[in-house]
């Protein structure tokens, strides 16, 4: 579970002020799958990374009772001098998991051959993309982080991928951020609406998309 606490976060760009989150308060349940919309530039992406820890609130709390993961395929975190193996193992030990055996799941699950021991520098967005997945889905949490994740490589690498996407989603939650519907539909139970900094949380996904749909109206 995972707990919002009147939460707020806003900031200011180019001079204006940005209010993401406005004294929220909800709760995400354990092992459900939460459809996360609202507009472009509602701050989505930032209260990901607000419950992920890697970003403050301005005030309230974000609190929860199982681990929560970095917002998944996220690769910015990546040293880009070191090694796709080095910033392997460095995030196994941040997480206190076995770092030969998350090593060996990525090295076979992301297919980069010999690249996988060169600098992230060198590597193509796509590879990037299919070595932060690998690293997220190697790892085990309580609620994955998914921000605009895409499948990536051939159609033989994309079946994979949505096979362990959809084991770990057997025995986990998440909090899914995505621009198309039907996808919504497929991953999530229950749905969140994010707009003018208030979060509106619903059982039914589809009443969710409702929402958001009727706020997109011009």
């Amino acid at each position: 579970m995972i707990l919002l606490q009147n939460l707020s976060k806003s900031y200011y760009l180019n001079g204006n002020r940005k209010v993401v989150a406005d004294r929220i308060n909800a709760t995400f349940p354990s092992r459900v799958s939460v459809g996360l919309l609202g507009r472009n530039g509602t701050g989505k992406s930032t209260l990901l990374r607000i419950i992920a820890g890697t970003a403050d609130p301005t005030s309230g709390a974000v609190l929860s009772d199982g681990n929560v993961s970095f917002p998944v395929g996220f690769s910015g975190s990546f040293h880009p001098d070191m090694t796709g193996a080095q910033n392997t193992r460095f995030v196994a030990r941040i997480y206190g998991a076995n770092s030969d055996a998350l090593m060996e799941y990525v090295a076979d699950f992301a297919e980069l051959g010999q690249q996988f021991h060169a600098p992230i520098r060198s590597y193509s967005s796509g590879m990037r993309s299919r070595l932060a997945f690998g690293v997220s889905m190697g790892l085990t949490f309580d609620t994955y982080l998914i921000d605009e994740i895409t499948a990536v490589g051939d159609a033989a690498f994309k079946r994979k991928s949505k096979n362990v996407f959809a084991d770990r989603m057997s025995r986990s939650g998440s909090i899914f951020v995505s621009h198309s519907m039907g996808l919504m539909r497929e991953i999530c139970d229950a749905g969140a609406v994010l707009e003018n900094g208030k979060l509106f949380y619903f059982d039914d996904i589809n009443e969710a998309i409702e929402l958001h749909s009727y706020n997109m109206k011009p």
